[in-house]
């Protein structure tokens, strides 16, 4: 049995048996929340799972329609493409073993594909699980874990204690006790109802994703029906009726010769009493393509994407598309990406001794160029700065004067 197992089944201590010394556990006692105990009073010591079905989420939302797989690739690819700069007392440093560790994060990945599959997971999971791999006391790889086979395992203070993983019907726990770094770096987007997990925007955009997805099979089946409304064949003669045979005659004929796009416009032959009605859209049938534009923006409003990089019709909130892109940039690229890179240094930087902390270098952010142009232009201009205080205005280090 696993040693963190057994402290969560071994009995607590009596008052008597404890020293009156204060010890580290007491301070950890009077330091954690006072409802802490309640949230784990129910699981504590016991898996708990995502409370929805992730496969649907995945193949539904991101394998099944374009917005949402579209959203997803150009807020992870994005994220995925800032790079990360070592900042060690307000010093940039160009060399540094944790800046090795995220560019050459395993044998398989580089900084880009690590960086991508954690923004995607998070953006359809809600949930992203990134592991740190010890050997000889050193963190020597990083490696994301999917969502969907990680489930958290609450301990006596509420929060996470350990991550059990299932695959292939093996199961490993992280014990999350373990210093300086803990093993499992689990982020997870703001979930009002839920003390674990994340709210996926996927989730979010549930119901506008099943309308998206209607429309578009609404649209493959007219495809299938020779790309038009269906119609009427009405019988004229005699009291109007067809026998039986005549009836599944007739429609197995029109369904062999007449449906899918490879008979579409070929030419009917109709028998005596027989006269062909066509059906045209109504301005009712035509809403289903404005609902499909509906549905499609509010999907790309759960995502934070402006619909206008997407080429959704109907939309002119942004004036042109630089502008469009900037905000894309400044409302939902960056505050994914600080965020990750705040995780990222306070999990691993006491692996390296600590004091260093990962931060995006956004001069290499090409989206911000007109804005790094304008903003280097106004303080160079200003006269009343120094040199050195127009350079710790732009982030960079003052200049080793001998004076």
């Amino acid at each position: 049995m696993p040693a963190f197992f057994q402290r969560w089944l071994a009995p607590r201590r009596s008052a008597k048996h404890v020293s009156s010394s204060v010890d580290d556990s007491q301070m950890r006692q009077q330091k954690q929340s006072a409802a802490a105990s309640v949230i784990a009073f129910q699981s504590q010591g016991q898996p708990v799972w995502t409370p929805r079905n992730y496969a649907d989420l995945a193949r539904e939302g991101f394998a099944m329609n374009p917005v949402v797989y579209r959203c997803v690739r150009m807020i992870s690819e994005a994220a995925a493409s800032v790079p990360l700069v070592a900042v060690e007392e307000g010093r940039h440093l160009s060399q540094h073993p944790l800046l090795d560790l995220i560019k050459a994060p395993n044998v398989i990945e580089c900084a880009p594909d690590l960086l991508e599959s954690w923004y995607g997971f998070l953006l359809v999971a809600g949930n992203a699980y990134l592991e740190a791999v010890e050997v000889g006391g050193k963190i020597r790889e990083l490696h994301v874990l999917r969502p969907d086979r990680m489930k958290v395992i609450p301990g006596a203070e509420g929060w996470a204690e350990a991550y059990e993983y299932s695959a292939g019907g093996a199961k490993v726990i992280f014990d999350q006790s373990l210093r300086p770094v803990r093993p499992i770096l689990h982020m997870a987007l703001f979930h009002p109802t839920n003390d674990h997990y994340g709210l996926s925007p996927v989730e979010v955009a549930a119901f506008a994703i099943d309308i998206h997805n209607a429309a578009s099979k609404w649209n493959k089946a007219l495809l299938d029906n020779s790309a038009r409304p269906s119609g009427a064949l009405v019988y004229s003669a005699g009291d109007g009726r067809l026998t039986e045979e005549q009836f599944e005659r007739l429609k197995a004929e029109l369904e062999q010769g007449f449906q899918g796009m490879a008979n579409a416009g070929r030419p009917l032959l109709l028998e005596g009493g027989l006269d062909w009605k066509a059906i045209g859209y109504s301005p009712r049938d035509m809403d289903f393509i404005d609902a499909k534009h509906v549905a499609a923006r509010e999907i790309a409003l759960a995502f934070g994407v402006p619909p206008m990089l997407l080429g959704i019709p109907g939309d002119n909130t942004y004036s042109n598309y630089a502008e469009a892109n900037r905000s894309f940039w400044r409302s939902t690229v960056l505050p994914l990406v600080n965020r990750s890179a705040r995780a990222f240094s306070t999990w691993l930087s006491p692996a390296f001794g600590g004091g260093v902390e990962l931060v995006p270098d956004l001069d290499k952010v090409e989206a911000l160029a007109p804005e790094r142009e304008a903003r280097w232009k106004r303080i160079s201009q200003a006269d009343f700065l120094t040199d050195d205080e127009k350079r710790q205005a732009l982030g960079y280090a003052p200049l080793n004067n001998d004076e």
